[in-house]
């Protein structure tokens, strides 16, 4: 889990980072962020809207998704397709989002990494094949380290 300090750190980057790209930080997609980064682990829309209710009891489904389209509009996070679940982004400007993500089928543990030499080989297919790629997730199943050695 991320420490609160990190947390806090993450916030304050992801609101200078709209301030540059001219988009709005509101509270709720502050909140939702905060969610997220604090999850320790893949995280739900529905589990979101759980814990966001806490503090903003008006919020509805179509709130939290609302929330989630910014901030995967904004490169903040990412949605494991097969988890159909929410993780934050690495933390780095740079990245492109040509992700990859390994899933442990045991803890449900998400690490991601973000390997040129996959995403280009697959760009290479793509384009063997005449296939336009719009959008390209990597997701690998298997069992993490941790539950590997236990």
């Amino acid at each position: 889990m991320a420490g609160q300090i990190g947390v806090q750190a993450r916030l304050e980057a992801a609101s200078a980072l709209c301030v540059r790209r001219g988009v709005r930080f509101t509270p709720l997609r502050r909140a939702v962020f905060e969610l997220v980064l604090s999850a320790g682990g893949p995280v739900t829309a529905y589990e979101l809207l759980e814990r966001l209710r806490a503090g903003h009891r008006g919020a509805t489904p179509a709130t939290v998704y609302r929330a989630l389209e910014f901030l995967l509009a904004a490169r903040l996070v990412h949605k494991v397709e097969s988890l159909s679940a929410f993780i934050p982004c690495i933390d780095d400007e740079q990245h492109d989002h040509a992700a990859q993500f390994f899933i442990c089928a045991r803890c449900g543990a998400v690490a991601e990494i973000e390997d040129r030499a996959v995403a280009q080989s697959l760009a290479q297919a793509a384009e063997r094949l005449g296939f336009l790629v719009s959008a390209s997730m990597v997701e690998v199943s298997g069992v993490c380290a941790a539950c590997a050695a236990g």
